[in-house]
């Protein structure tokens, strides 16, 4: 399935020299002036998994497939976008399409990049957007419950709108409507308070390993959790860099353990609770993206719709197995080859290979 990130902020906080980065490409024009990102770029990434390459090389695969993600560069949001202030209603109803949100935040100082502020702080500025974000969405909101378009709203989706206008209105605390209803009714709802989030501080380089104020300053308003830190300026050259060698080289030399791309899909992976299975064959080994908890039907339908459909079961090995007994027929012959009905819920890391009728 892959899923979709977009990438929002304030101007000239790094948002399209991220991006650039981490599709690995010069699609966004990384200018030094606000709104010079008005339509929004997509790129989609190949999503880096070295169990992928393994079962490749044991299957003897001649193509290798990898899952993807992508992201999505929205362009920069000011005060007053609900209101159309920086073409922001246009900037808001992109957001709307996406299955999380990347808030990037300005988490240096520089005297060369412009900033709309007089002053950096992160927290000021994350507020800035989740209350444009909350304007949108009461606006949306109200035009929903209208009574000409209320009789068009079903009981669980009326349910979420009266609940989201409560805890705008009051000031509440958004976490609430996401504990309080299912993530498949939530993402129906198209309201953007209710998306999840991460955040992404964009920081110097010297400020790369430990932080710097800014960035304390807002994981103590926040979470760390749901926090990364990065300089997008170095995943830019670090993916300007020719070859792979030359980028573990130059990652070594400045102490970096991880590329911001790994690290951002790891913790969109566990926002989004996503998890990957894969299928291996002679003629291909690819990756693909389920959420945790998925039924072997639910994922035969991530390949084609007629294998959920006329699933009858799926032979699965796990990947431990799979590498230790080198294969099909060797995990077959050890006895690590189960036979798994419509209830078998899919394990990250799960080879699987669906029988079905058409």
């Amino acid at each position: 399935m892959g899923f979709k990130c977009g990438i929002v902020g304030l101007p000239n906080v790094g948002k399209s020299t991220l991006f650039n980065a981490l599709t690995n490409s010069n699609k966004a024009q990384a200018e030094n002036f606000p709104f010079c990102t008005i339509d929004p770029n997509i790129g989609i990434v190949a999503v880096p998994d070295n169990r992928l390459d393994q079962l490749a090389i044991i299957s003897e695969s001649k193509k290798k497939i990898n899952t993807t993600i992508s992201f999505v560069d929205i362009a920069g949001l000011v005060k007053g976008a609900s209101k159309g202030e920086g073409l922001g209603n246009k900037f808001l109803s992109h957001i709307r399409e996406v299955d999380a949100i990347i808030h990037m935040i300005r988490c240096f100082d520089s005297d060369d990049i412009q900033n709309v502020n007089p002053t950096v702080d992160p927290v000021r500025d994350l507020e800035i957007i989740e209350t444009e974000m909350k304007l949108a969405d009461l606006e949306s909101i109200q035009k929903r419950l209208d009574k000409k378009n209320k009789k068009n709203v079903d009981n669980e989706e009326l349910k979420i709108l009266e609940r989201a206008q409560k805890i705008i209105d009051e000031d509440g605390d958004l976490k609430l409507i996401t504990d309080e209803f299912d993530k498949k009714t939530l993402k129906n709802s198209g309201l953007l308070i209710t998306k999840p989030k991460l955040y992404v501080c964009n920081v110097d380089e010297e400020s790369l390993q430990k932080g710097n104020n800014y960035t304390k300053n807002f994981i103590n308003k926040y979470t760390e959790k749901d926090t990364l830190i990065v300089s997008a300026d170095i995943e830019n050259q670090i993916n300007q860099l020719e070859n792979e060698i030359e980028k573990k080289n130059y990652m070594k030399m400045i102490n970096m353990s991880d590329t911001g791309l790994n690290s951002l899909i790891r913790k969109g992976y566990n926002l989004l609770s996503l998890q990957t299975f894969f299928t291996s064959g002679p003629e291909e080994t690819r990756a693909w993206t389920i959420t945790k908890e998925t039924t072997a039907p639910k994922a035969a339908g991530e390949i084609h719709s007629d294998f959920e459909k006329g699933f009858i079961r799926a032979e699965t090995i796990s990947f431990d197995d799979f590498i230790k007994n080198q294969g099909w027929l060797k995990s077959k012959e050890a006895g690590k080859m189960r036979l798994e009905g419509k209830d078998y819920i899919v394990e990250d890391g799960d080879i699987l290979n669906f029988r079905f009728n058409t």
